[in-house]
């Protein structure tokens, strides 16, 4: 017979391949293969995995993962931002999409269309780098003091309060390169490059030029990225629970990677929704000197903070799938943990009568 309460221990042992196997008396031994068990990756790293999950290393390429992501995601969207901009602080002269993009190519060329690409890309780096690898940081910080019945229950508000934490920060980094960024864009012969334009700033109206927009700054980008992290973790969750056709451990790397990109889409498209009105209200504000938030908004009305949803939705969705599907690749490229989908833990089960 086995003896239970060393087999039990054999059977939890972490490591995949075991000093000694049990075997039952006078059995033959036999050498089957040893299948590797599959841990929580919040619990230990894989033996696959380049490092331990919630580590140092951990953090600073999710980070990494962050600055790609976000950095060039924006920077490839910079003529179609350019003209959403335009759309918003200008309506009478850019008219829509199509015609905004005609007028901008008319005035300044082809190469009109890139202007603030260099803050563009700087400033969403450095938003990036805060916003993805603060989230990892924060989920793990909440969740623990949730403990793990908690954080399972709550998880969609665990979502919600980290990305909202990671946000703060990663606007903070952002608001220098996006005023300039939005000056270069909306004021022509204001200036054409980001060397020109933050010295111009600062001589004019000192450092607070590049931080009078962080507060619309957060109220445009707090929620867009709570709905951002909050409905791509549940959106990947529902659609291994109801669409993909069997379990993500069973799915290769490829195939989980296209559930992000779809995620991360669906995702997009709220958060363009959700931003939209305060997004109207930066753009505007860091164009005009002097005026507040408040004054912004009473001068656009409920109509005009809608301007140029359309584009912004199409940009969103498309940057949102694309920064997910970055990020993650980021992930599996370097090897980092990858927890999957959550599930009830046992003991609360236990709680619920769901299993013996």
């Amino acid at each position: 017979m086995y003896p239970t309460a060393l087999t039990q221990l054999a059977r939890g042992n972490p490591f995949s391949a075991p000093l000694f196997t049990l075997q039952k008396a006078g059995e033959p031994e036999t050498h089957a293969p040893v299948q590797k068990r599959r841990l929580a990756a919040a619990a230990t790293a894989e033996s696959a995995d380049s490092c331990e999950f919630g580590s140092g290393k951990y953090y600073a390429l999710c980070g990494f993962g962050g600055i790609l992501s976000c950095g060039i995601t924006h920077t490839a969207v910079v003529p179609l931002d350019l003209v959403k901009c335009r759309l918003q602080v200008d309506p009478a002269k850019y008219k829509s999409i199509f015609n905004g993009f005609s007028v901008t190519i008319r005035e300044d060329g082809v190469r009109g269309l890139a202007k603030g690409w260099a803050p563009t890309f700087i400033g969403y780096s450095m938003q990036g780098l805060c916003k993805f690898g603060f989230y990892e940081v924060f989920k793990i910080l909440y969740g623990d003091l949730l403990g793990e019945e908690n954080a399972y229950l709550w998880r969609t508000s665990l979502y919600l309060a980290a990305s909202a934490s990671a946000e703060f920060f990663a606007d903070i980094a952002l608001a220098p390169m996006e005023a300039c960024k939005v000056r270069i864009q909306t004021q022509p012969g204001y200036a054409n490059t980001l060397r020109e334009c933050a010295p111009k700033m600062y001589a004019e109206e000192g450092l607070w030029a590049f931080y009078k927009g962080v507060v619309p700054l957060w109220m445009r980008q707090i929620p867009y990225t709570m709905m951002k992290f909050a409905c791509f973790e549940r959106t990947v969750e529902l659609l291994y629970k109801y669409v993909v056709p069997k379990p993500r451990s069973e799915c290769s790397k490829p195939e989980q990677l296209v559930v992000t990109f779809v995620a991360g889409y669906i995702a997009g498209v709220f958060c363009a929704i959700v931003s939209h009105p305060a997004d109207s209200v930066v753009s505007v504000l860091n164009k005009e000197k002097g005026s507040t938030a408040a004054q912004v908004l009473k001068k656009l009305g409920p109509k005009g903070v809608w301007k140029g949803l359309v584009a912004r939705i199409i940009m969103i969705g498309t940057l949102t799938a694309l920064q997910w599907f970055i990020y993650d690749s980021v992930k599996v490229y370097f090897r980092l943990p990858r927890p999957p989908p959550p599930e009830m833990p046992e003991s609360l089960k236990k709680k619920l009568g769901l299993t013996e």
